[in-house]
């Protein structure tokens, strides 16, 4: 007997929207203290405590997005963006920690980018389209 595929739970995909607008929400607190990162001594502090939230955010979205498609079978995509966003935060610690803001400061604004531009993709979409096959 075939079992039948389910779209993802409404807790599943609430998971998956909560965790891309964590990750949204700490890569603006990345940007503002970037630049408090400038101008005072505890803006360094900031930026490294807000550092490891978010690279925390973006481990939290690959888990939100492997329990979104787990349940029922739903798309692959959000895997595969949340593991692609996982390793741009990687190589963006690194840069950090290496002090190399020539790519630091660009990647990190190209991480805001993508992740706002996900987080209206989970937002806008249904949970039916989040269930169906990618």
């Amino acid at each position: 007997m075939a079992r039948q595929k389910t779209a993802a739970t409404p807790r599943t995909t609430a998971f998956l929207k909560i965790s891309v607008a964590l990750q949204t929400v700490s890569l603006f607190f990345q940007a503002v203290t970037a630049g408090a990162l400038l101008t005072s001594s505890t803006g360094a502090l900031l930026h490294d405590v807000g550092s490891r939230v978010m690279y925390g955010a973006a481990m939290l979205y690959v888990l939100a997005a492997i329990l979104a498609w787990r349940p029922g079978g739903g798309p692959t995509r959000p895997i595969w963006y949340a593991t692609g966003f996982l390793a741009l935060a990687s190589v963006q610690v690194v840069l950090g920690i290496a002090h190399i803001p020539e790519f630091h400061v660009p990647l990190g604004i190209l991480m805001f980018g993508l992740s706002t531009l996900a987080l209206g993709q989970v937002l806008v979409s249904r949970p039916a389209v989040l269930g169906a096959r990618a």
